[in-house]
């Protein structure tokens, strides 16, 4: 899903309301001066929403072996988690990014998904599609956004994910992306080694089959009560989007 931002690039300094040199978009003649309120246009931001609904109904699909960024080879996608009361991580993601979406586009960015819909009828698209969808569009940045299911006990808070050889760009979003959460009240996972919310891996085909800025958040765990509660609300989802939108805005500058 792709909104296209029309306009000419004037080059206007944000902040200032001065004119200056006007910047060389080469291959994007369809954007926006960068005003204090647009100050995201000209910008091409890549949303993952986790998953598909439809995933659990079409499982020769979803198990495919699809290539994993190393050499190696995973499943395609999985069903994604739930809250215990039943709310489908797919769902929940789906809402949280199409929030996002809004709040970027009136920021003056354009703004992919990478899927349309949240639908039982679909499936995917797979991890490795995921992970190329901000190479094929040419983003300024991925965000690729998940929620947990862990089953340990008291185990709560978010992790933002990147992948430590894939760039320090990659790795700055997860921080900005982390600090972000923290600033805004959330807590950082009490379960993921160093207790600081930031997670450094290389097992995930989404972060290491991108070649632009990527980062991947676990907003919180689903199945711990409080997280859940937050998850389920729209003032909590509404939460969780204000601060993935800060967040992108803040690592654009």
């Amino acid at each position: 899903m792709r909104v296209l931002v029309a306009g000419l690039a004037l080059g206007l300094t944000l902040g200032t309301g001065s004119l200056a040199g006007a910047p060389a978009y080469a291959d994007r003649s369809d954007v926006l001066a960068r005003t204090p309120a647009q100050p995201l246009a000209g910008r091409l931001v890549v949303l993952d929403p986790g998953h598909q609904l439809g995933n659990q109904n079409f499982p020769r699909q979803v198990g495919r072996p699809v290539p994993d960024g190393r050499g190696g080879r995973k499943p395609c996608n999985t069903t994604g988690t739930a809250t215990n009361a039943g709310l489908p991580e797919a769902t929940f993601v789906w809402r949280v990014a199409r929030l996002v979406q809004a709040r970027l586009e009136r920021l003056g960015a354009t703004v992919e998904l990478t899927r349309s819909s949240n639908s039982l009828d679909e499936w995917g698209p797979c991890v490795d599609a995921r992970g190329r969808a901000g190479n094929r569009a040419k983003a300024d940045l991925e965000l690729s956004i998940h929620a947990d299911g862990s089953l340990k006990r008291g185990a709560r808070g978010f992790h933002v994910i990147a992948a430590p050889d894939r760039g320090r760009a990659s790795v700055r979003l997860a921080r900005e992306t982390r600090d972000v959460l923290e600033h805004r009240g959330l807590r950082a996972a009490n379960y993921i080694a160093g207790g600081d919310g930031l997670d450094l891996r290389t097992d995930l085909a989404t972060l290491n089959l991108s070649r632009v800025p990527t980062a991947m958040v676990e907003l919180g765990n689903m199945r711990d009560r409080v997280d859940a509660r937050r998850m389920t609300t729209g003032a909590g989802r509404a939460a969780y989007a204000t601060a993935l939108t800060r967040a992108v805005l803040r690592y654009l500058g």
